[in-house]
């Protein structure tokens, strides 16, 4: 049977130009390497050429070996999802209820130090992007935007303000006014810094703030021109809360911060405060059937991102024991380690109310600013609904230990 003869012609470019990925360039001020970013680990490497190394390492960094870092991670691997099929996912509810306020994500942006080093934007920048998502955003004591500017810069979106317990019960107390008088509603106490912790890579880089700039890092710092612009064209960096104190963080911690704190300082500060009352950093289902009977709001499972104790608890892995204790009493929320949808889900799969995130933000920020925080959550939230919709669930609150589940 003899082979059936094929036709052929010669190419001409209408058929061509349909097949071409590529086009001449265009300058239009979109930022082409942001939006090909499609996990939030694209984001980490995108960061790593746009700030210096020591920003970079202040971020991606954790205590001593970093081990509790790495465990966390290696647990998010262990996730199994377990899919029911021949459901209808056409419409997907991302949505849920913080504090009993509506969220349209199970996402609480996280307080996090240091921030305009990571962008000139800040935490101004940051938050406005939480509120264009209706999302929490929670303002560190360590952060570069004090209480007040804050709240003059967006009166209306939800701010939670982040306290560490002070030497001077007076200063704490002012601070805890200043966030009541700038209109945040609700306050993060963290518990897990009575020292603060070993970063061998911060101690390296000689971090403080402002950067200081010796022969190391000068030669680093010269390569981000951007950063550095942006740097020297905007006010100093420094702590709003500790202006003009350009001392490590180690050594401002040691000498504000009281490592004395009880439980009884929680009660303290529910009378001083009137509000609703998040504790942060509970390794332990010990401490936290404390707090419920104390009655706090919510507590946040975290081990500060292993960035305190290293080898510490995994906060995941602990997270149903917890939920089973006192998940009746109030919100439990978990911190750590979440750096794609899929970990979002698995924690609150496994009980959690919603999750904090840090780094997955402020990855976002060092690789493209506001833009790059916008993009963190995008990613985040097409990443859930994938995810659900392949596990055959339609609503968060359906989200459930039917359908996730750790392997040993």
């Amino acid at each position: 049977m003899s082979a059936m003869k094929t036709h052929r012609q010669l190419p001409r470019w209408k058929t061509i130009k349909p097949l071409l990925g590529w086009h001449l360039p265009r300058f239009d001020g979109v930022d082409k390497k942001l939006l090909r970013c499609i996990t939030i680990q694209d984001l980490r490497e995108l960061s790593t050429q746009r700030v210096p190394k020591a920003v970079y390492d202040y971020v991606d960094g954790g205590a001593n070996e970093e081990i509790s870092l790495s465990r966390a991670r290696e647990t998010f691997s262990r996730v199994e999802f377990r899919p029911r099929v021949l459901r209808d996912v056409n419409e997907v509810d991302l949505g849920t209820t913080i504090l009993g306020k509506h969220s349209n994500l199970p996402i609480i942006f996280a307080p996090t130090g240091y921030t305009r080093m990571m962008h000139h934007s800040g935490e101004i920048g940051i938050a406005t992007v939480a509120t264009s998502h209706n999302l929490v955003y929670s303002l560190s004591t360590m952060g570069t935007t004090s209480a007040q500017e804050l709240g003059v810069a967006l009166p209306n979106s939800r701010k939670w303000f982040q306290l560490y317990v002070w030497r001077d019960r007076e200063q704490t107390k002012a601070f805890v006014k200043q966030a009541k008088d700038a209109g945040f509603e609700a306050l993060i106490l963290t518990v897990d810094t009575p020292v603060a912790g070993q970063r061998n890579r911060d101690i390296r880089n000689g971090l403080t703030v402002p950067p200081k700039i010796n022969t190391k890092t000068f030669f680093n710092m010269a390569t981000k021109v951007k950063w550095c612009f942006n740097v020297l064209t905007t006010p100093p960096l420094e702590f709003a809360t500790f202006r003009q104190f350009t001392k490590p963080l180690s050594e401002i911690a040691a000498t504000f911060f009281d490592p004395g704190v009880t439980f009884d300082d929680v009660s303290w500060l529910k009378t001083i405060w009137g509000g609703p009352i998040i504790v942060k950093g509970i390794q332990s289902v010990e401490d936290a059937k404390i707090l419920a009977k104390i009655g706090v709001d919510a507590i946040v499972l975290s081990n500060h991102g292993g960035r305190q104790l290293d080898c510490g608890v995994v906060p995941l892995e602990l997270l149903p024991e917890v939920v089973a204790a006192v998940g009746k009493k109030m919100e439990i929320y978990l911190d750590g380690g979440i750096m794609s949808g899929k970990d979002v889900l698995a924690a609150i799969g496994l009980g959690a109310d919603a999750v904090l995130i840090g780094r997955a933000y402020l990855y976002g920020a060092m690789a493209g600013g506001m833009a790059g925080v916008d993009r963190s959550i995008h990613i985040l939230t097409q990443e859930m609904k994938t995810t659900m919709q392949l596990t055959g669930v339609t609503s968060i609150k359906d989200f459930t230990s039917e359908y996730v589940r750790i392997r040993n």
